[in-house]
């Protein structure tokens, strides 16, 4: 993360990024904070179980860590006034993650906006961009009409819109960065684009730099500089 000059995290809740365990955890913590690394999400973190028990201890992982958004997979619309409960109890938000077309609950954000409109503001959406544009989902309309519950961002690149398989850096592939960039700015969009890099596990540094090294070109050609 130094090497890509980038100080913020959107964590997984597994033993190399933040266990849940309450001591690893702290452990955890006490390294990302002695490297000058914030971590300001936590997710994809998945509601398997609507049940008090199981969704507090969610909200007590993140709030130990500091962190006011969970990036949620998959609750349930049948789940979301218990989850609704915690959200007020903890004040921290809840950005729905949408998974494409193989996700029978959020395909698109635009599904996610329709279950979430009528709860607390606290509950929105991840936009993942991949998995919108395989949902056959307007990327730069989904971002202007989530607007205000829009809490996070996924971004990746595809070479085909019908293919998870097709990822690549991105820049090298068909997804609109400018226009998404340009639809954020908008919205006034004040919060994070998280890199989610999937391929190249064993090396994946060489396209991970190159990510963020158009995504900045992008930002800087609108004008936008000192941006990680």
């Amino acid at each position: 993360m130094k090497q890509l000059n980038v100080a913020t995290l959107n964590v997984k809740d597994v033993k190399d990024h933040l266990p849940t365990d309450p001591q690893q955890e702290a452990k955890a913590l006490e390294e990302y904070v002695s490297a000058g690394i914030k971590l300001h999400a936590a997710g994809a973190i998945y509601f398997a179980e609507d049940d008090d028990a199981a969704i507090r201890g969610k909200f007590e992982y993140c709030k130990r860590a500091g962190i006011g958004v969970i990036v949620a997979g998959d609750p349930t619309p049948q789940s979301l006034p218990r989850i609704e409960k915690f959200v007020k109890d903890y004040d921290v938000r809840i950005a729905i993650h949408n998974h494409g077309p193989e996700d029978k609950l959020f395909p698109s954000p635009l599904d996610v906006l329709k279950v979430v409109r009528n709860f607390d503001s606290r509950i929105g959406c991840c936009i993942d961009l991949g998995h919108a544009a395989r949902a056959g989902t307007d990327l730069v309309q989904a971002i202007r009409e989530t607007g205000p519950r829009l809490f996070n961002i996924h971004m990746k690149d595809l070479t085909s819109f019908q293919s998870k398989e097709s990822q690549v850096a991105v820049g090298d592939g068909i997804m609109p960065v400018r226009e998404i960039f340009e639809a954020l700015h908008a919205i006034q969009y004040k919060e994070f684009v998280d890199l989610e890099y999937e391929i190249h596990a064993d090396d994946p540094m060489p396209g991970v730099i190159e990510s963020f090294a158009y995504m900045r070109g992008v930002l800087a050609g609108m004008g936008f500089t000192n941006r990680a």
